[in-house]
Protein backbone atom coordinates (compact mmCIF):
# COMPACT_ATOMS: atom_id res chain seq x y z
CA UNK A 1 0.00 0.00 0.00
CA UNK A 2 2.00 3.40 -1.13
CA UNK A 3 2.37 6.05 1.77
CA UNK A 4 -0.41 8.88 1.36
CA UNK A 5 1.88 11.91 1.63
CA UNK A 6 -1.35 14.26 1.05
CA UNK A 7 -1.00 15.67 4.48
CA UNK A 8 2.81 15.86 5.08
CA UNK A 9 4.87 18.57 3.77
CA UNK A 10 7.67 17.40 1.36
CA UNK A 11 10.74 19.37 0.56
CA UNK A 12 12.58 18.29 -2.60
CA UNK A 13 15.81 19.63 -2.36
CA UNK A 14 19.23 18.82 -4.45
CA UNK A 15 22.93 17.94 -2.61
CA UNK A 16 24.24 21.69 -3.91
CA UNK A 17 21.48 23.37 -2.34
CA UNK A 18 21.72 21.40 1.33
CA UNK A 19 25.60 20.75 0.78
CA UNK A 20 28.34 23.09 -0.24
CA UNK A 21 29.45 21.79 -3.42
CA UNK A 22 30.48 24.87 -4.25
CA UNK A 23 34.38 23.63 -5.25
CA UNK A 24 33.58 20.15 -6.75
CA UNK A 25 30.85 21.83 -8.74
CA UNK A 26 33.80 24.99 -10.10
CA UNK A 27 35.74 21.64 -11.01
CA UNK A 28 33.12 20.70 -13.01
CA UNK A 29 32.18 23.52 -14.97
CA UNK A 30 35.83 24.18 -15.49
CA UNK A 31 36.52 21.01 -17.08
CA UNK A 32 33.43 21.00 -19.16
CA UNK A 33 34.65 24.02 -21.07
CA UNK A 34 36.71 21.73 -22.48
CA UNK A 35 35.33 18.66 -23.05
CA UNK A 36 32.34 16.95 -21.49
CA UNK A 37 33.45 13.63 -21.30
CA UNK A 38 36.88 14.56 -19.31
CA UNK A 39 34.83 16.98 -16.99
CA UNK A 40 32.60 13.97 -15.94
CA UNK A 41 35.17 11.76 -15.27
CA UNK A 42 37.02 14.27 -13.62
CA UNK A 43 34.21 15.13 -11.05
CA UNK A 44 34.13 11.22 -10.66
CA UNK A 45 37.67 11.28 -9.68
CA UNK A 46 37.36 14.45 -7.04
CA UNK A 47 34.02 13.49 -5.40
CA UNK A 48 35.27 9.47 -4.94
CA UNK A 49 38.72 10.48 -3.43
CA UNK A 50 36.78 12.51 -0.84
CA UNK A 51 33.89 10.44 0.11
CA UNK A 52 34.75 9.88 3.39
CA UNK A 53 35.15 13.91 3.91
CA UNK A 54 32.19 15.74 5.59
CA UNK A 55 30.49 18.34 3.22
CA UNK A 56 29.74 21.84 4.84
CA UNK A 57 25.99 23.09 4.81
CA UNK A 58 24.06 24.53 1.85
CA UNK A 59 21.67 27.92 1.97
CA UNK A 60 19.05 25.09 2.39
CA UNK A 61 20.00 23.15 5.48
CA UNK A 62 18.74 25.56 7.93
CA UNK A 63 15.62 25.07 6.99
CA UNK A 64 15.93 20.99 6.83
CA UNK A 65 16.94 20.69 9.95
CA UNK A 66 14.09 23.50 12.00
CA UNK A 67 11.50 21.30 9.29
CA UNK A 68 12.62 18.00 10.27
CA UNK A 69 12.71 18.68 13.98
CA UNK A 70 9.20 18.88 14.01
CA UNK A 71 8.49 15.45 13.47
CA UNK A 72 8.76 15.18 16.92
CA UNK A 73 5.70 16.47 17.73
CA UNK A 74 3.55 13.15 15.95
CA UNK A 75 4.51 11.44 18.64
CA UNK A 76 3.42 7.93 19.21
CA UNK A 77 1.09 8.39 16.12
CA UNK A 78 3.04 6.38 13.86
CA UNK A 79 0.40 5.10 11.24
CA UNK A 80 -0.22 8.68 10.11
CA UNK A 81 1.91 10.06 7.73
CA UNK A 82 5.19 12.34 8.26
CA UNK A 83 4.27 15.62 8.84
CA UNK A 84 7.98 16.63 7.23
CA UNK A 85 9.40 14.51 4.33
CA UNK A 86 13.03 15.73 3.10
CA UNK A 87 13.92 14.31 -0.31
CA UNK A 88 17.42 15.39 -1.52
CA UNK A 89 17.34 15.35 -5.51
CA UNK A 90 20.75 15.57 -7.39
CA UNK A 91 22.03 14.75 -10.60
CA UNK A 92 24.38 13.45 -8.92
CA UNK A 93 25.11 9.01 -9.97
CA UNK A 94 24.72 6.76 -7.05
CA UNK A 95 28.55 6.54 -6.83
CA UNK A 96 29.81 9.99 -6.79
CA UNK A 97 26.64 10.51 -4.51
CA UNK A 98 28.19 8.16 -1.62
CA UNK A 99 29.84 11.90 0.20
CA UNK A 100 26.16 13.07 0.20
CA UNK A 101 24.81 9.58 2.07
CA UNK A 102 27.95 9.59 4.39
CA UNK A 103 27.28 13.54 5.17
CA UNK A 104 23.85 12.73 5.59
CA UNK A 105 24.12 9.54 7.85
CA UNK A 106 26.73 11.65 10.16
CA UNK A 107 24.60 14.33 10.95
CA UNK A 108 22.09 12.08 11.40
CA UNK A 109 19.57 13.80 9.44
CA UNK A 110 16.17 11.64 8.97
CA UNK A 111 15.93 11.85 5.28
CA UNK A 112 15.62 8.83 4.04
CA UNK A 113 14.54 9.01 0.01
CA UNK A 114 16.68 10.00 -2.49
CA UNK A 115 16.56 10.46 -6.27
CA UNK A 116 20.21 10.24 -8.19
CA UNK A 117 19.67 10.67 -11.62
CA UNK A 118 23.48 10.22 -12.62
CA UNK A 119 23.50 14.19 -14.69
CA UNK A 120 19.42 14.04 -15.89
CA UNK A 121 17.13 16.39 -14.78
CA UNK A 122 15.42 15.72 -11.21
CA UNK A 123 12.57 17.97 -12.68
CA UNK A 124 10.78 14.75 -14.05
CA UNK A 125 10.12 13.48 -11.00
CA UNK A 126 8.82 16.25 -8.65
CA UNK A 127 5.30 15.00 -9.11
CA UNK A 128 6.24 11.51 -8.16
CA UNK A 129 7.93 12.34 -4.72
CA UNK A 130 5.14 14.38 -3.93
CA UNK A 131 6.56 17.84 -3.40
CA UNK A 132 5.71 20.75 -2.57
CA UNK A 133 8.57 22.70 -2.53
CA UNK A 134 11.51 22.19 -4.44
CA UNK A 135 15.10 24.01 -3.24
CA UNK A 136 18.13 23.88 -5.91
CA UNK A 137 20.69 25.35 -7.26
CA UNK A 138 20.51 24.77 -10.74
CA UNK A 139 18.79 27.03 -12.97
CA UNK A 140 17.71 25.28 -15.93
CA UNK A 141 15.66 22.66 -13.21
CA UNK A 142 14.67 25.15 -11.51
CA UNK A 143 13.14 26.54 -14.39
CA UNK A 144 11.39 23.47 -15.88
CA UNK A 145 9.72 22.86 -12.55
CA UNK A 146 8.11 26.37 -12.65
CA UNK A 147 7.13 26.19 -16.06
CA UNK A 148 5.46 22.58 -14.70
CA UNK A 149 3.94 24.45 -12.20
CA UNK A 150 3.82 21.12 -9.97
CA UNK A 151 4.92 22.92 -6.61
CA UNK A 152 6.90 26.00 -5.30
CA UNK A 153 10.64 26.18 -6.93
CA UNK A 154 13.41 28.09 -5.64
CA UNK A 155 17.06 29.01 -7.24
CA UNK A 156 18.74 28.97 -3.71
CA UNK A 157 21.69 32.24 -3.42
CA UNK A 158 25.27 31.44 -1.95
CA UNK A 159 24.88 31.29 2.15
CA UNK A 160 25.29 34.67 3.83
CA UNK A 161 28.84 35.06 5.14
CA UNK A 162 27.80 36.24 8.52
CA UNK A 163 24.07 35.34 9.93
CA UNK A 164 22.97 35.27 13.69
CA UNK A 165 22.01 32.08 15.56
CA UNK A 166 18.87 31.26 13.79
CA UNK A 167 15.94 30.22 16.13
CA UNK A 168 16.23 26.30 17.18
CA UNK A 169 13.01 25.85 18.44
CA UNK A 170 11.04 27.72 15.77
CA UNK A 171 10.65 26.98 11.82
CA UNK A 172 10.47 30.71 10.36
CA UNK A 173 9.61 31.20 6.51
CA UNK A 174 9.25 34.85 4.90
CA UNK A 175 7.61 35.27 1.55
CA UNK A 176 7.07 38.15 -0.53
CA UNK A 177 3.81 39.02 -2.04
CA UNK A 178 3.15 40.17 -5.55
CA UNK A 179 4.15 36.90 -7.97
CA UNK A 180 5.19 34.79 -5.06
CA UNK A 181 2.21 34.22 -3.16
CA UNK A 182 -0.03 35.98 -4.78
CA UNK A 183 -0.20 35.95 -8.91
CA UNK A 184 2.01 38.81 -10.87
CA UNK A 185 -0.57 40.94 -12.17
CA UNK A 186 -0.37 43.61 -9.54
CA UNK A 187 3.53 43.28 -9.95
CA UNK A 188 2.97 44.00 -13.55
CA UNK A 189 0.23 46.76 -13.24
CA UNK A 190 3.15 48.37 -10.92
CA UNK A 191 5.68 47.85 -13.43
CA UNK A 192 4.01 49.16 -16.16
CA UNK A 193 1.84 51.92 -15.06
CA UNK A 194 3.61 52.92 -11.97
CA UNK A 195 2.95 53.55 -8.37
CA UNK A 196 0.00 55.66 -8.19
CA UNK A 197 -1.93 53.34 -10.71
CA UNK A 198 -1.08 50.26 -8.87
CA UNK A 199 -1.73 52.21 -5.71
CA UNK A 200 -5.58 53.08 -6.46
CA UNK A 201 -6.18 49.84 -8.38
CA UNK A 202 -5.28 47.80 -5.56
CA UNK A 203 -7.55 50.28 -2.89
CA UNK A 204 -10.18 49.74 -5.06
CA UNK A 205 -9.84 46.03 -5.02
CA UNK A 206 -9.30 45.71 -1.88
CA UNK A 207 -12.04 43.15 -1.35
CA UNK A 208 -11.60 40.95 -4.02
CA UNK A 209 -9.26 38.55 -3.58
CA UNK A 210 -6.07 38.04 -5.42
CA UNK A 211 -5.49 34.89 -7.71
CA UNK A 212 -2.80 32.48 -6.34
CA UNK A 213 0.73 32.77 -7.30
CA UNK A 214 3.62 30.18 -7.60
CA UNK A 215 3.87 29.97 -3.38
CA UNK A 216 -0.09 29.59 -2.68
CA UNK A 217 -0.24 26.27 -2.22
CA UNK A 218 3.14 25.79 -0.40
CA UNK A 219 1.80 28.92 1.96
CA UNK A 220 -1.54 26.42 2.54
CA UNK A 221 0.04 23.41 2.98
CA UNK A 222 2.31 24.82 5.43
CA UNK A 223 -1.13 26.05 7.21
CA UNK A 224 -1.88 22.42 7.11
CA UNK A 225 1.17 21.68 8.82
CA UNK A 226 0.38 23.93 11.59
CA UNK A 227 -3.10 22.17 12.27
CA UNK A 228 -1.53 18.81 12.55
CA UNK A 229 0.67 20.26 15.81
CA UNK A 230 -0.60 20.28 18.80
CA UNK A 231 -0.44 24.14 19.05
CA UNK A 232 -2.86 27.00 18.30
CA UNK A 233 -2.14 29.12 14.94
CA UNK A 234 -0.40 31.82 17.28
CA UNK A 235 1.91 29.26 19.64
CA UNK A 236 2.87 27.70 16.62
CA UNK A 237 6.57 26.71 16.00
CA UNK A 238 5.80 27.20 12.63
CA UNK A 239 6.20 31.05 11.98
CA UNK A 240 5.05 32.88 9.00
CA UNK A 241 6.27 36.47 7.37
CA UNK A 242 5.23 38.32 4.56
CA UNK A 243 7.57 40.98 4.15
CA UNK A 244 6.26 43.26 1.02
CA UNK A 245 7.56 46.49 -0.51
CA UNK A 246 3.65 47.45 -0.75
CA UNK A 247 2.43 49.77 1.70
CA UNK A 248 -0.74 51.38 2.09
CA UNK A 249 -3.61 51.87 0.48
CA UNK A 250 -2.45 48.79 -0.76
CA UNK A 251 -2.42 46.81 2.36
CA UNK A 252 -5.36 45.97 2.58
CA UNK A 253 -5.78 43.90 -0.07
CA UNK A 254 -3.46 40.98 1.18
CA UNK A 255 -4.89 40.92 4.49
CA UNK A 256 -8.43 39.63 2.47
CA UNK A 257 -6.61 37.30 0.39
CA UNK A 258 -5.26 35.52 3.54
CA UNK A 259 -8.53 35.39 5.19
CA UNK A 260 -10.49 34.37 1.76
CA UNK A 261 -7.74 31.73 1.58
CA UNK A 262 -8.31 30.63 5.43
CA UNK A 263 -4.55 30.92 6.08
CA UNK A 264 -3.08 32.92 8.97
CA UNK A 265 0.49 34.66 9.02
CA UNK A 266 2.14 35.64 11.78
CA UNK A 267 3.78 38.58 11.08
CA UNK A 268 3.13 41.10 8.03
CA UNK A 269 5.25 44.16 6.79
CA UNK A 270 4.52 46.87 4.50
CA UNK A 271 7.55 48.41 3.91
CA UNK A 272 6.67 50.63 0.91
CA UNK A 273 10.48 50.86 -0.62
CA UNK A 274 12.55 50.59 2.57
CA UNK A 275 15.24 47.60 2.54
CA UNK A 276 13.85 44.59 3.40
CA UNK A 277 17.21 43.11 4.29
CA UNK A 278 17.04 45.18 8.16
CA UNK A 279 13.50 43.71 8.32
CA UNK A 280 14.88 39.70 7.54
CA UNK A 281 17.81 40.77 9.82
CA UNK A 282 15.40 41.14 12.70
CA UNK A 283 12.69 38.63 11.54
CA UNK A 284 15.69 35.89 11.18
CA UNK A 285 13.88 33.26 9.05
CA UNK A 286 15.58 30.00 8.03
CA UNK A 287 14.58 31.20 4.30
CA UNK A 288 12.92 34.21 2.59
CA UNK A 289 11.65 33.48 -1.21
CA UNK A 290 11.74 36.59 -3.05
CA UNK A 291 11.26 37.20 -7.21
CA UNK A 292 13.32 39.91 -7.62
CA UNK A 293 16.85 40.57 -7.79
CA UNK A 294 17.48 43.38 -5.80
CA UNK A 295 15.71 42.30 -2.92
CA UNK A 296 16.85 38.80 -3.21
CA UNK A 297 20.54 39.91 -3.29
CA UNK A 298 20.36 42.21 -0.64
CA UNK A 299 18.35 39.19 1.86
CA UNK A 300 21.45 36.71 0.68
CA UNK A 301 23.52 38.90 2.78
CA UNK A 302 21.93 38.22 5.72
CA UNK A 303 19.61 35.23 5.48
CA UNK A 304 19.25 31.80 3.87
CA UNK A 305 17.24 33.09 0.50
CA UNK A 306 16.27 31.82 -2.71
CA UNK A 307 14.76 33.72 -5.52
CA UNK A 308 11.24 32.10 -7.09
CA UNK A 309 11.59 32.46 -11.10
CA UNK A 310 8.76 34.12 -13.65
CA UNK A 311 7.45 31.38 -16.21
CA UNK A 312 9.31 31.35 -19.37
CA UNK A 313 6.26 33.16 -21.07
CA UNK A 314 5.41 35.45 -18.31
CA UNK A 315 5.19 39.47 -19.20
CA UNK A 316 7.28 40.05 -16.50
CA UNK A 317 10.44 38.73 -18.27
CA UNK A 318 9.92 41.73 -20.29
CA UNK A 319 9.36 44.73 -18.31
CA UNK A 320 12.04 46.07 -16.24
Amino acid sequence: MALDLSNTLVVGISATALFDLGEADKLFREQLKVDAETAVVEYRQYMLARENELLLDGTGMPLVKALLELNQFQGDQKSESPLVEVVVMSRNSPETGVRVFNTIRALDLKISRHAFTGGESVADYIEAFDVDLFLTTNIDDAQKVMDAGKCAVALLKEPPKEVEQLPSDQVRIAFDGDAVLFDESSELLYKSKGLDEFQQSEDMQQHVPMLKGPYASFLQKLAKLQSRLPFGVEMSPVRLAIVTARSAPAEMRVINTLRHWGVYVNEVFFLGGLNKAAILKAFKPHIFFDDQDLHIDNASKVVPAGKVPYKTDSPLNKVK
